[in-house]
């Protein structure tokens, strides 16, 4: 088994995970691969096959979307724990989005056998898919109601909000190891827009910003933050 110590424990301690058999946890340990991605670099690019079931060891990655004429749209982020791409493999398509690192990250790669097999020989995977499934389409009928209707305050709130979804990501706990440039990103606004934005929550006291990184005081206030 060559996996490291780090990449047993995101699997081992994963939700999904948690719920497999040792025989199960056994195939999965013995296939899956990491890869570093550098800052700026694409771990996905939009038309790649779709080879792998892909996981955060550490780092931050963004997912995106863009146009022939070079627009592009921020759909989401990945941190440590999130695992993507079970949409393509389900449906034997190509990404439709590019993956890049915001710093440098390390990533697991689970091949589509041991996807598929775990598909057909486990219950409990087969459930947690359709939780996360679930959990993605709403968080992407958020993010549309974001863009669409709230302003540049609300949608940085949200945007945190976002990394405590508990069927997208483990418990990242109080601290956000986030740069005010990687909220900017995940928001699809500017730098500028963004640290206003992070100094009016701070001073409702939804977050607390730190020297580096942000504390979120209040879930939930970030959730229901629609103020322009």
């Amino acid at each position: 088994m060559s996996t490291n110590a780090t990449l047993v424990r995101l699997i081992e301690d994963s939700t999904w995970g948690l719920a497999l058999s040792q025989v199960e946890l056994v195939r999965v340990l013995d296939s899956v691969t990491e890869r570093q991605v550098p800052a700026g670099s694409h771990a996905v690019h939009a038309g790649d096959a779709s080879q792998h079931w892909i996981g955060v060891i550490d780092g931050l990655l963004k997912m995106s979307v863009g146009s022939a004429e070079g627009r592009a749209s921020t759909l989401t982020g990945a941190a440590r724990g999130a695992w993507f791409g079970e949409g393509s493999l389900l449906k034997h398509e190509a990404f439709r989005y590019d993956v890049v690192a915001l710093r440098d990250s390390r990533i697991a790669l689970l091949p589509r056998a041991t996807f598929d097999w775990l598909r057909s020989h486990s219950l409990a995977f087969n459930h947690y898919l359709q939780h996360l499934l679930n959990a993605r389409l709403g968080l992407f009928i958020g993010l549309l109601e974001n863009d669409r209707l709230l302003g540049a305050d609300a949608r940085v709130a949200r945007c945190l909000a976002s990394l405590y979804n508990p069927d997208l990501y483990p418990a990242p706990g109080p601290y956000l190891d986030l740069l005010q440039n990687e909220v900017a990103l995940l928001a699809g606004i500017s730098r500028q827009t963004a640290n206003r934005a992070l100094q009016k929550l701070a001073e409702l006291e939804l977050i607390y910003l730190e020297t580096r990184g942000i504390t979120i005081l209040n879930v939930d206030g970030l959730r229901a933050f629609e103020a322009s």
